[in-house]
Order: C-alpha cells, then structure tokens, then sequence
C-alpha cells in the first residue's frame, strides 16, 4: 500500500479504505497542530483537541473552535485547504464504494461527518468487473436471515431502531448525562439511516416506504422513552420535529445507499452502532461552560415609575394560568416577596416549582433593579403515566443566571418597563432549543409584567380618583 499526493489535490479516481483511513487520521492530526500554532502565535491562547466541540458563538462554533470573528477569519482561511482535500477524498472513496457522490456533503455537517467517516472506513471496494451475477448472489447471502416481506422487514427495522434508540438515550442522557449533537441529531439520523438499510435489504423498497418507516421508529421510540420513565411528554413533543426531520435525512441518505448497490455488504449495519457511542462519546467531553443567552421583554404602563416600581420589587398572587405552554407543565411565577431593602436584600420570586433566590446587586429607584440568580427550581413538571419522571435534563440544563428590571418614564406619566434574564442552557443543537427556551422565558416575562401593568394601573387610577375626590 502506497499513499500517493495525487489523492489530496484530484477529485476523480478511487481510493480503498486503508489509505482513505490513514490520510483522514493523519490530516487531522496536522490540522489540529495548525489551528493550535495559530491560536497561539496570533491570539496568545492555548486550547485542547476538545476546543473542536466547543459552542462559544453562534453558527460559527459548529464549525470552528474560535471565540470571536477575528479568531475564526484566520482558522477559516487556514481550513479551505482542508476542506478541498477532504471533499477529495470522500469522493474518491465514495466512488470506489459505488455509492452516491451527493454523500460527500455530510463532510461538511457536524456530527454526520463521524458518520459519513466510519461509513467509509467500513464499506469495501467494489470493481467494476465483479459479475452482476456475483454481486446478487454475495449480497443475498449476507442478508439472508432477515425477513422479506414488507411487514416483517419493517417490523425487524423498527424494533431494531428503538431499542438502538433507547440504549443510546441511556448512554447520552442518564449515564453521560449530556444532551447535545449525538443524542439529537446522531441518533435520530442513524435510526432513519438503519431503518431503510434493514427495510430493503431483501426486496427493493420505495423512498416512501423507507421514510414511514423510520418515522414509525421515530414515534414508536418516544412511547417506548415514556414507558419505561427515562423521559416526559412534553420533551419529547419539543423534540419531535427535529427527530423527525433528521431521521427523513437519514432514511433517504439510507434509501439512496441501498438503491445504489446490488450488494450490501454486512458493514453497513454496523456504522450506526459504531457511530452512536463514538458521536457520544467524543462530545461528552466537550469542556467549558455553555454560552450565556438574553431574552428581553417590554410593556408599556400607565402608571408613573415610582408606583410601577413597588410592583416590580414585590407582587402579590397571581391568577391561575391560562397561556397553553404553562398548562401543559412548564413552570409558572406565582408572587414574588423581598426580604430586606435595598443592595443585599434577597427577592424570592416564588414558581409552580419551587422559587427562585436573586439577591440584589442593583437598587437602583425608581430607574433600575438588578440581581443575580443563587437557586433555579425544576424549569418543567413533566406529563407522565407515572406519580413521577425526573429526567437529567430538569437538574440544571436550563439555569437563570441574572436578571433586572430596567423602568423608563415615558410621556404623559407612563412608563416602558423592560425585563431581562440572562440564561444558559446544555442541550444541542443550541439553536433549535433556544427556540424553545426563549420562548418560554418571553412568556414567563409577559405574566409577571402584565401583572405588576394591572396592580401599577389599577393603584394610579385608584390615586386619581382620590385625589379629584379631594378637588
């Protein structure tokens, strides 16, 4: 075996798995070196082979272990190379494989690239003067003990699926205890990748049936999640569109592998089970704290800002909920009461789960209150057949961090009250779930502010009258 140069720099002709494996090992080994010389000469600061799974800016930390724009313009510039030889490579090794070209897009995908590499490092070389013949006769022989019917394939490929499924959310969620990339998008990608392998290893199926049945894996898992108390509804129905999504990528990716070959060769089976715990595995070491998010809310008072402020500081009991996301379990703010009086008194902002404990370190009246965050309750009450279900993700993947009041006089004595709460979360794709996160934070904003508009407005009117009452 001899590597050649030519296989770096031309995107046609073939390459086998040993020297694929080896190029691949040996240039990432060279770019990690580089990406730590640049760092270091440039921006003075070290960082581990780990930094590659850090998430410190949004969009550009998928991609790159730079803290800020300048950091990542110079690893960007340095990665072109890479990029251009990795593409190279994969095609090549696609090529020699009889796989779909298009495969080598998921180079570029976080978490599919592991994927798409032990893919590649497993299948063998198929020659182009191997008898058709042969190639239906190996193929068949490989597969022979699964069955071949469409129920029975279908049957096999989704019972496959969620127990792969369960053991791997065992893994991430209860024993690593770390929900990111490999357990929301590695998994769900694999379920539909393995699920059409297995549904049309015997008989040709279509895109269609391959789909339905990774998404009857899909769904039949979150039952079976439920069943057996590792999660709640209503997780698992933020999950879903993502699951879904990604197990529709994976089941076409598998469609179009399986459509491609007139032989399958066994390893194929075996990339899912081996990507799964490497994809886990790796991010579970993932170091450093997860980023710090913002979401602000504002609404407008009629009420001068020294009565708004009383409200602000303290309010009295709430009415019962009627927005849909706290009835389906998401915690709620019920009153808030303040011990003591200015900074280093400690607010007690009291939830459907506990409260939360925010000293003051801003007192600032009538203009500004501001305070850190010592004590977050569980962030949900989770549906469940059972007296009760604590998944790890209730126990501090969702942590307030600080927050304030900001009161702005407006004209005509009215004034802009705009609250703010500073938060992190550990649970990846970061994007997808901030969707939710700051969704539920915005609405928590707009019950506590909506609250203290109609005690501030109603004490203002109140005042009013009395006072034209003196008049």
């Amino acid at each position: 075996m001899k590597l050649k140069l030519s296989d770096l720099i031309r995107w046609h002709g073939k390459i086998s798995r040993m020297p694929f494996f080896l190029w691949a090992v040996s240039l990432f080994a060279v770019k990690y070196n580089l990406d730590r010389l640049l760092l270091g000469v440039m921006f003075g600061r070290s960082w581990s082979l780990f930094s590659y799974f850090d998430r410190p800016i949004p969009w550009i930390g998928r991609l790159s272990p730079a803290h800020n724009s300048a950091e990542f313009a110079v690893l960007l510039a340095a990665s072109v190379p890479f990029l251009w030889v990795g593409v190279a490579l994969c095609l090549k090794r696609l090529r020699s494989a009889r796989l779909p070209l298009w495969l080598a897009l998921l180079f570029v995908v976080p978490i599919l690239k592991w994927f798409l590499f032990v893919t590649l490092a497993l299948v063998p070389e198929r020659p182009e003067t191997e008898a058709k013949s042969d190639r239906q006769s190996d193929g068949r022989r490989a597969v022979a003990w699964l069955p071949e019917s469409i129920l029975g394939s279908a049957s096999l490929a989704v019972g496959t699926n969620v127990l792969l499924a369960l053991g791997a959310t065992a893994l991430g969620a209860q024993i690593l205890r770390d929900y990111g990339w490999g357990l929301f998008v590695g998994v769900p990608f694999s379920m539909g990748f393995l699920a059409a392998i297995i549904h049309s290893a015997r008989e040709e199926r279509s895109l269609l049936q391959s789909q339905m049945v990774a998404f009857v894996a899909v769904t039949l898992t979150g039952v079976a999640l439920l069943v057996v108390a590792l999660e709640g509804v209503i997780c698992l129905l933020m999950a879903a569109p993502l699951a879904f999504a990604l197990a529709a990528i994976g089941a076409l990716a598998g469609h179009a592998v399986q459509a491609g070959r007139s032989r399958r060769p066994p390893q194929l089976y075996c990339v899912p089970l081996l990507a799964i715990p490497l994809m886990l595995g790796t991010e579970n070491l993932r170091p450093g704290p997860a980023p710090l998010m913002k979401v602000v809310t504002t609404v407008d008072v009629d009420a001068p800002r020294d009565v708004v402020w009383r409200h602000v500081v303290s309010f009295s009991e709430l009415p019962p909920p009627r927005e849909l996301v706290f009835k389906l379990g998401v915690a709620y703010p019920v009153r808030a009461e303040i011990h003591g009086h200015g900074v280093g008194a400690v607010r007690h902002c009291n939830f459907s789960t506990g409260p939360f404990v925010e000293p003051i370190e801003v007192w600032d009246e009538p203009r500004l209150l501001g305070f850190s965050v010592t004590k977050n309750p569980e962030p949900l009450q989770e549906w469940t057949p059972y007296r009760t279900v604590h998944p790890p993700h209730l126990d501090g993947f969702l942590v307030s961090k600080r927050g304030q009041f900001l009161l702005t006089a407006l004209p005509d004595g009215r004034t802009r009250v705009e609250g703010t709460t500073w938060y992190h979360h550990s649970m990846w794709p970061e994007d997808y779930w901030q969707l939710w996160s700051d969704k539920i934070i915005h609405s928590i904003h707009r019950r506590v502010l909506n609250h203290v508009k109609g005690l501030a407005e109603a004490e203002n009117d109140s005042g009013a009258v009395r006072n034209r009452a003196k008049t």
